[in-house]
């Protein structure tokens, strides 16, 4: 197909919020309209090149390089509004007609951005001028130099644009043409018409395509509404003024200008012209700087030597299996070409070590390479484990290392900093990674624009299940709320949301990637600036891989903090450990994880993680290994296999006896992706390399290699012996597990993080606690697990103290955690750094005229005190909360004034400070009750994010006590059997559905003294969901999901009951024990309480516990002629009478 018609100038989603069509839309639309070619133009980036380059390779469509770029009126480096409005740009169309040019649009693009950014990224004709070279130019559209002077009646500054491009592009420059039927273009179209007869210079014609189909100029608008922060009401805001940008078939666009031929023959001849090819596949590894001083300057011969000297270091004495592994690694990286990738991340990993950076053990298959190890770069020992170095690098897939790194993620920039230092600023940035518009997200966005409030947005947001990357069309299956409001008075919204579903929302930094190139970076990739300054490529991941340049993930890894922060905790208490040379043989770490008392633990943290680490009741390090890559997706029954089997409950069977060796610390189950290769090697010859292939290619499903391989290893197999049968079953079976088989290498190296982690938790709890919490500051929910989990460990977390307190938390003993001040909202850094100096410096604070008289009053200010007063952290100074809240003002004028007589230094030389500072009287605080305690509480929480000091559900503790039927101070276990009742407040709520697609719900209860997990499944969601709200007091009374002790307890609700409600749904029995009470055999008294219960009648039974003779168990005896209430001043009345004790309801 050769169309006689190309779209020249086109946008995708990728011109952020205004092109509303994505990638693959747009090659589909080009392929529908039976075009070969296209181009993609978008606004002042090339954020689109790769992806749209390799969608339109494969679906054989000529792609076209280009972009709108942004012209300055005059230099680019002048950033000033002009005296005649605007932003003092233009637009410009330029297309890649060959490398060079594609060359020279980077760093015309990258210049835009780093130099001449003004609104808009902008580059100047003197820039144009010196990267013009392989370059088609357009005019552009009406925001063009050119016509935007004809239209303003300067046809003479238009000529002399015109001719000044023709000199800058000769026979490369077009006067462009469009009509999406504005009058401006049709007087634009007339004014070009003579031009180019005058100047001879060509036409050609565009339709600035923004959207596929002219039904989507709706959503486009919508679009446009989001990027401009408007809503569509506003009759002031940007809009494009007919719906006519979209793309047009040829027979539309020859009906349009069917007046120029020459225009229209020209996108065709444009297209001839063009001729690029991305050199994809080729490596561009910058030059490791040997040191000048090294016996060699031949990478691999440096390499050779660290390597060697390395494992002598690790091994002392090299036996030869160890040998013949280091040879053949070093073989392999020799002859593809990598020794530089190694002695590069060797180098930043020591840097790194050095500077006391934390490092990870290893992540990733890195971790089974020895060369790795011996480098430094991983701390994994491959022999130990059975690690596969070809599961890293096959010399059979050529394809670049990828060693990820974690750093501590408070210091990870370090690291970045160093290589822009070893590799120059030009050679080094990070990477671009963009936002898409998500179900929920564009429901939002589109339902704010249409001008719905935030009450009916929410609404049809919250309809979306929480599902991670849900689809709308998805969810309208699953969700008969969402699907009855899109066909209401949502149906509009609905509909535009879909259309713009998925297309890219923002651009922002990649967390942890890193490109390095051996050059000026842009000879390579283009490059971006964000509006806070950041730079990074305009490429993704993806395309800079496939473009062959060395990209790193440079991870900061939260877990290597906290480890670091607890060691530094454990040494200021006067005890040295080195967290990398514990034993990993100690029964008590295991006792953490057989236990599930894994909050806080590395990897190991889940719900349902810590109900299977309870039934495996892990005893060495393998079993955390093999438990880390199990619980991932895929059948659970894997993991009951494999615990049923260690404990000797169900046999182990091997397929065939020489699967044993390879299986045998499974328990006879393929766990990991390397045992699928040592199968294919032991079982049907293949080399490890070949193998790999196999192993990804199951992983994948690609069924033609599949098929092919599915051969060879039957026949390899029955080269070896084995009958024909039997290798297809284990064929099958590999290819079974391949899907979910985990990567062991990097579970093993995250098993050591755990391991560490579970060591500091077992041996020095309130110093690792008091590191997780710290980590965690800025997260809230995080914050009350941790302290939730303090409790269970016996370790109190004291509310903030402004005398006692630091930035972070900390042990005060082993007993008790210090709040971190930073984690209390509106108060600074620098707020705390003044108020902790002058506290070791001067002492205690005794009031707040005392703090205020003390600090930098520029750092902490009136919302910084009022946060601390509500805070609780003034609670050790003078007064109550209401009064020291009220005093903020006048604290701040008294500090004022003290402050402003130590500046002026009036003190007399011969009279002390302290009668100086008797001149200035100390105001006193007024005399006001304190606020109640649950404005005190809901106080705390506005500014802690949850209650510290106390707990609202205090005012039900009556009913809590009453009801719930287990304590959470007890360790008794609570059988799977048992019918448990529990009661609480309502947070963090998750609705899902289940297989059927009925909804559900899972929820916590935050109860006094614990907390509890919820499942309300869809027969108990449909009955009670109405009372499953945020902040709600109610019951559950259910079935625990297993065995468990209180301090883990999940419930299966079949009951939910408010707490209002709870007393006369749950009391059948007011019980009295006179057995034990004692006082009150007489007459008297008994009439004396039946007159009282007559005061409270109600349903519920009244039984007496009395003395049965001589037997220690009292009789009971029902009152059958009374019913009561348990109404609580009752309830009181007879704890009071008769003791706490012996009054109970069941």
């Amino acid at each position: 197909m050769t169309s006689e018609f190309v779209h020249l100038h086109n946008h995708s989603d990728y011109s952020l919020l205004d092109g509303a069509q994505r990638i693959d839309q747009l090659i589909n639309t080009i392929g529908d309209l039976n075009m070969d070619s296209v181009a993609l133009t978008e606004h002042g980036n090339m954020f689109s090149v790769l992806p749209y380059y390799n969608e339109a390779k494969k679906a054989g469509i000529k792609p076209i390089i280009g972009c709108e770029i942004y012209v300055s009126v005059g230099s680019r480096f002048e950033k000033k509004v002009r005296p005649e409005g605007g932003w003092g740009n233009n637009h410009l169309i330029l297309l890649a007609q060959n490398y060079k040019g594609y060359k020279n649009l980077m760093k015309l693009v990258t210049a835009g951005y780093l130099e001449g950014f003004y609104y808009r990224p902008r580059v100047d004709i003197d820039l144009i001028r010196d990267h013009s070279e392989g370059l088609i130019c357009m005019s552009g559209c009406l925001k063009g130099e050119i016509p935007e002077k004809m239209l303003k009646g300067d046809y003479e500054g238009a000529k002399a644009a015109a001719i000044r491009f023709s000199e800058i592009f000769p026979k490369r420059f077009y006067l462009e043409i469009q009509n999406h039927g504005i009058p401006e273009e049709i007087a634009n179209i007339q004014n070009m018409k003579k031009l180019a007869s005058e100047l001879n210079l060509p036409l050609v014609c565009t339709n600035d395509a923004h959207y596929a189909k002219k039904e989507h100029s709706e959503a486009h608008d919508i679009h446009i509404c989001l990027g401009t922060g408007k809503i569509r009401s506003d009759p002031n805001r940007l809009r494009y003024a007919t719906p006519e940008f979209y793309f047009k078939t040829q027979d539309e666009m020859f009906k349009l200008f069917k007046d120029f031929p020459n225009a229209l023959e020209n996108t065709r001849k444009i297209a001839e012209s063009i001729n690029v090819e991305l050199p994809m596949g080729e490596y561009h590894l910058p030059n490791f700087p040997i040191p000048s001083d090294a016996p060699t300057q031949d990478p691999d011969e440096y390499l050779k030597a660290l390597v060697q000297s390395g494992a002598e270091l690790i091994y002392g004495e090299i036996i030869p299996n160890i040998q013949n592994r280091i040879n053949h690694e070093l073989n392999v990286i020799k002859n593809m070409g990598f020794a530089g990738y190694f002695l590069i991340t060797a180098d930043f990993v020591k840097y790194a070590k050095t500077s006391e950076i934390p490092v990870g053990p290893g992540r990733g298959s890195a971790a089974g390479s020895i060369v790795s190890y011996a480098l430094g770069i991983t701390n994994i020992d491959p022999i130990k484990h059975d690690l596969l170095f070809e599961r890293f690098l096959n010399p059979n897939r050529i394809s670049m290392p990828d060693i990820d790194i974690d750093f501590c993620i408070e210091r990870r920039g370090e690291v970045i900093d160093y290589i822009k230092n070893q590799y120059g600023e030009n050679s080094v940035t990070q990477i671009i990674t963009f936002g898409k518009m998500r179900a929920k997200q564009v429901v939002r966005d589109v339902g704010r624009v249409m001008g719905y409030s935030f009450s009916e947005v929410d609404q049809v947001a919250k309809a979306i299940p929480n599902e991670l990357n849900i689809s709308l069309d998805s969810a309208l299956e699953k969700s008969p709320d969402l699907k009855a409001l899109s066909k209401g008075n949502f149906k509009e919204l609905m509909l535009h949301s879909k259309v713009l579903e998925g297309m890219n929302r923002h651009a922002s930094i990649h967390a942890a990637g890193v490109v390095i190139a051996p050059g000026d970076l842009t000879d390579y990739i283009p490059l971006y600036k964000s509006s806070s300054d950041d730079i990074t490529s305009q490429y993704d991941m993806k395309g800079l891989e496939e473009l062959g340049l060395l990209k790193m993930d440079f991870l900061g890894l939260r877990n290597l903090t906290v480890i670091d922060k607890a060691v530094k905790l454990i040494k200021e208490n006067g005890a040295d450990i080195d967290i990398e040379k514990l034993s990993l043989n100690d029964k008590k770490v295991y006792e953490i994880f057989a236990k599930g008392l894994t909050i806080g633990v590395f990897q190991f943290e889940s719900s349902g993680m810590r109900e299977f680490l309870k039934k495996l009741k892990p005893t060495a390090i393998e079993d955390l290994v093999a438990m880390n890559a199990l619980y991932r997706p895929g059948p659970m029954s894997n993991i009951d296999d494999f615990i049923s089997r260690k404990h000797g409950n169900k046999q182990i069977v091997y397929p065939h006896p020489l699967l044993e060796s390879i299986l045998k610390e499974t328990n006879g189950i393929i766990v990991y992706q390397e045992q699928v290769m040592q199968i294919a090697n032991e079982i049907a010859g293949f080399t490890l390399s070949e193998a790999d292939i196999m192993r990804r290619a199951m992983g994948k499903k690609k069924k033609s290699l599949m098929d092919e391989l599915s051969i060879k290893f039957i026949k390899g197999a029955e080269k070896r012996g084995i009958k024909k049968n039997k290798a297809e079953e284990i064929f099958a079976l590999i290819e079974k597990f391949a899907k979910y088989g985990f990567n062991k290498s990097h579970s093993v190296a995250y098993a050591y993080i755990a391991y560490q982690t579970a060591w500091l938790k077992a041996y020095y709890p309130a110093e690792f606690m008091s590191a997780n919490l710290t980590s965690e500051m800025g997260v809230i929910d995080r914050i009350v697990i941790l302290i939730n989990e303090c409790k269970k460990m016996k370790i109190q977390v004291k509310s903030p103290d402004i005398n006692v307190s630091f930035e972070d938390f900390r042990p005060i003993n082993k007993s008790t955690i210090s709040y971190g001040m930073n984690a209390i909202k509106n108060v600074g850094s620098k707020a705390l750094e003044t108020i902790i100096n002058d506290r070791k410096e001067n002492g205690r604070f005794e009031s707040i005229f005392d703090l205020c008289s003390r600090i930098d009053q520029q750092k902490v200010n009136k919302r910084v005190l009022e946060s601390l007063v509500m805070s609780g952290t003034l609670d050790s100074l003078e007064g109550n909360r209401a009064q020291k809240f009220s005093a903020v003002d006048e604290a701040i004028k008294y500090g004022q004034l003290m402050q402003a007589r130590k500046d002026k230094n009036q003190v007399d030389m011969f009279s002390s400070l302290t009668d100086q500072e008797t001149l200035i009287k100390v105001p006193s605080l007024i005399d006001i009750p304190d606020w109640e305690e649950r404005e005190a509480l809901e106080k705390e929480k506005e500014i802690l994010g949850f209650y510290v000091s106390g707990h609202p559900l205090l005012q039900h503790s009556e009913d809590l006590e009453e009801f719930t039927s287990f304590s959470f101070d007890d360790d008794q276990e609570i059988l799977k059997k048992d019918t448990v009742i529990v009661g609480g407040m309502v947070s963090k709520i998750i609705k899902r559905f289940d297989r059927r697609n009925r909804e559900m719900s899972f929820f916590d209860l935050d109860c006094i003294g614990g907390n509890v997990e919820v499942i309300a499944f869809s027969d108990c969601f449909k009955s009670y969901g109405s009372l499953i709200e945020e902040g709600s007091v109610l019951f559950v009374k259910g079935k625990p999901s297993d065995n468990t002790i209180p301090s883990e307890l999940k419930v299966i609700s079949d009951e939910i009951i408010p707490v209002k409600g709870i007393r006369n749904r749950l009391s059948q029995r007011l019980n009295i024990n006179f057995f034990k009470a004692k006082p009150t055999s007489d007459v008297k008294e008994i009439e004396n309480l039946m007159k009282l219960a007559k005061k409270y009648p109600g349903s519920c039974g009244m039984v007496f516990h009395l003395e049965n003779g001589s037997s220690k168990r009292p009789v009971k005896v029902l009152a059958h002629n009374i019913k009561v209430s348990t109404d609580k001043v009752f309830i009181r009345t007879l704890r009071t009478k008769y003791g706490e004790e012996n009054i109970w309801v069941d």
